[in-house]
């Protein structure tokens, strides 16, 4: 007598064996949503392992394990002799969550409840640009360069150390032998006064922002913003409410008397001395004295980004704003985000002394401190020298990929968009001619695989300037030299 397979029939899973989910996976979440969507109903028999792993060709090792799994999560139950069933229980408790029409959650979506900062700024957050490995992607070191055979021993000894340290949390202010290294470097490479304790440990620049604006601001005050201006801290801003006063800028930097004009009585002015972000120009130590002193005035903070200040080719860089400060109102915020690479996510601000209290004790209360492992790698990374060989080295790579750049728009672009040199950092700006926009020539070079950033992105408020952000850090010269081809011809396109 042929013996009969029972249970619900499961022929409608599908498997898509070259998704990056596991089979299992897959399977799991396909009995899963039929529980839930009632498809299977309480008390349901499935079909026996054997059954199942037959009918959808897989293992039944998988099979069983799925079972394991959706037994774990309450929602069948395994009967030895008898089979495995949809829990019973599930029809009281599915029975108390109504399913919404498509019409409910329609209007939920239109009045979303947010909270008043975000509701108010989502809108103008704008869509991330990916940071490809192409031309001319902006705000990515060149990866190629970074000695990573040296990074992998420094990894490889630290995963060898106590278990508490590689696994555990960190503390909050930071990994001190990293305090220290950051300290010494900042006091020899940018002239900044400061010791350890002044020094916190971030997971990135961004999260100095955040909590700049949680400790030394609330909602609705006044924020001197460069415009054009960093995109990651003015969203910041945005998200906690502060009103922003968007200041020009000139080839001297932020316009301190513009700024007093719209604002004289500030709370704090966010700043990028070293290399404006987006326009380049450094601000001159005229200009930054005078903001230095607009400050005192209006007992407001200085918040300082040298995000990428580290890398100057030809000229010896001007006082950071944290060295000439007497009143003790910069805070300096530095990354390896750009220094070393992005998925690090190690930063750090040094406050003044008179917040050193303050920061040590909101550290101590919301934050569990960056990965403690990745601090100690990279503080030896530092106190053997590698950083400042790595700098050194990547100043000559940088000066040549902008050489190339400058060098390759000057023949091929004339009269379409006209690069500026820059002195630092691994950006600059391209204007562009007469006649053209500069959101269609984005599209238009994103089309053909060229990331090009219009000046507009970074604008709270417009200005005359019509161009496009160039990074050159990323790719070689040969690469940067085919990036201005293509881009030549995007550009003689739109003008035909």
């Amino acid at each position: 007598m042929v013996k009969v397979a029972g249970g619900a029939l499961l022929a409608s899973i599908t498997i898509d064996r070259d998704s990056s989910k596991t089979i299992s996976t897959q399977i799991c979440a396909a009995i899963r949503k039929m529980i839930f969507s009632g498809a299977l109903s309480a008390g349901e028999r499935l079909p026996s392992s054997r059954t199942l792993a037959m009918e959808l060709n897989v293992s039944r090792t998988t099979i069983n394990y799925v079972f394991e799994r959706l037994a774990e999560e309450g929602l069948i139950d395994s009967r030895t002799g008898s089979g495995s069933f949809v829990c019973e229980t599930l029809s009281t408790h599915l029975s108390r969550l109504p399913a919404p029409s498509t019409e409910m959650l329609a209007q939920r979506r239109k009045h979303l409840r947010l909270s008043r900062c975000i509701a108010h700024s989502i809108d103008q957050f704008g869509v991330r640009i990916p940071h490809e490995k192409r031309a001319f992607t902006t705000g990515t070191p060149a990866f190629d360069a970074f000695p990573l055979a040296q990074w992998s021993r420094l990894v490889a000894r630290h995963y060898r150390e106590k278990r508490d340290r590689v696994m555990g949390y960190g503390d909050p202010e930071g990994f001190a032998p990293l305090r220290r290294a950051i300290a010494n470097h900042l006091r020899g490479n940018r002239g900044l006064s400061c010791e350890p304790e002044q020094v916190f440990i971030v997971s990135g620049a961004q999260q100095a922002f955040n909590l700049a604006c949680s400790v030394l601001l609330d909602p609705g005050d006044k924020v001197w913003f460069e415009n054009p201006g960093a995109i990651g801290a003015r969203n910041s801003f945005k998200a906690h409410g502060m009103d922003l006063v968007p200041v020009p800028i000139d080839e001297d930097g932020l316009i301190v008397e513009a700024g007093l004009r719209q604002a004289p009585y500030f709370r704090l002015a966010f700043v990028t001395p070293s290399h404006q972000q987006p326009i380049g120009v450094t601000m001159s130590l005229a200009r930054r004295i005078e903001l230095l002193q607009a400050a005192e005035r209006s007992d407001a903070w200085i918040l300082e980004d040298d995000y990428d200040g580290e890398f100057r080719y030809r000229s010896s860089p001007l006082p950071t704003l944290q060295s000439l400060d007497t009143a003790e109102r910069v805070i300096y915020v530095g990354t390896f985000s750009k220094s070393l690479f992005p998925a690090l996510r190690l930063g750090y601000f040094v406050v003044p002394p008179i917040l050193v209290d303050t920061f040590r004790k909101v550290s101590g209360a919301f934050l569990q401190g960056a990965p403690s492992n990745l601090q100690a790698v990279l503080a030896d990374f530092m106190d053997e020298g590698h950083f400042a060989t790595h700098i050194r080295r990547m100043c000559k790579i940088y000066a040549e990929r902008h050489d190339t750049l400058i060098e390759a728009s000057g023949a091929r672009l004339g009269g379409l968009l006209d690069v500026m040199p820059t002195e630092t950092g691994f950006h600059t700006v391209g204007r562009l001619a007469p006649g053209f926009a500069e959101l269609a020539v984005s599209r238009a070079a994103g089309e053909q695989g060229i990331s090009v950033s219009p000046v507009g992105r970074y604008c709270i408020e417009p200005i005359a300037l019509q161009g496009l952000v160039l990074g050159f850090s990323t790719i070689r010269s040969p690469e940067i030299r085919a990036g201005v081809e293509a881009l030549a011809r995007v550009l003689e396109g739109l003008r035909a």
